[in-house]
């Protein structure tokens, strides 16, 4: 994830829509979408954050990110973070046991992206039974196509991540730099993979219950 910038600080009406979210003691799970570079993972740890110690964990989809070897040998290695190159059927089934989780019941691990290695790891995020938040951030979580469409009925809302594009594409290209690629080769990466992902979860905007814009 990327470090939260500081200070940074989130304005009043999510801090109350959050809190309204959390009421009733029963478990939630709140759901960030937004296009590639958008600020989800930097919102959802300010989100943990607000709901107080040991109240929220976090989620991301990227966990389901398919391991580089399944996406050479479907030659989609060079369209990495477009829907198809994730585990969508296995995301969804992870929102259905977070979901399901009992507070005397077992701990759920999920996995993580590791941007060094450009790998998910398997287990490296415990969901505790007694967590009564759980804050999942991706960009697909609106998208309607495939798996992915049973992924807004396990999520109680669903917030859009939204900034200026210009803005966004920048930290993109620092972010591809920061991990090996070049100048050239980072803003063909943004042109030609993130910038299309970005236009399809544009379009799911309206779906959502809540849009944060960045100011």
């Amino acid at each position: 994830m990327n470090a939260m910038p500081q200070p940074f600080f989130l304005p009043s009406d999510s801090v109350t829509r959050l809190h309204a979210l959390m009421a009733g003691g029963q478990r939630k799970l709140l759901g960030l979408v937004g296009a590639p570079g958008a600020g989800k993972s930097t919102h959802a740890m300010a989100l943990r954050q607000a709901a107080g110690a040991g109240c929220a964990q976090v989620v991301p989809m990227d966990g389901f990110h398919l391991a580089n070897v399944e996406l050479q040998r479907l030659g989609r290695a060079d369209r990495k973070g477009a829907p198809d190159t994730f585990d969508s059927a296995g995301y969804v089934a992870l929102l259905q046991r977070l979901r399901n989780q009992r507070p005397d019941g077992d701990i759920v691990y999920a996995p993580e992206f590791r941007r060094e290695i450009e790998e998910p790891i398997a287990g490296a995020i415990a969901v505790l039974p007694s967590t009564p938040l759980v804050i999942t951030e991706g960009n697909y979580l609106l998208h309607d196509a495939g798996p992915w469409a049973g992924a807004a009925a396990m999520l109680d809302e669903v917030w859009y991540v939204d900034i200026d594009d210009a803005v966004r594409e920048e930290r993109l290209v620092a972010r591809h730099r920061q991990f090996g690629r070049n100048a050239e080769a980072a803003r063909d990466w943004v042109a030609s993979t993130d910038a299309p992902n970005a236009r399809l979860i544009a379009a799911t905007k309206a779906r959502a219950h809540h849009v944060f814009t960045w100011p």
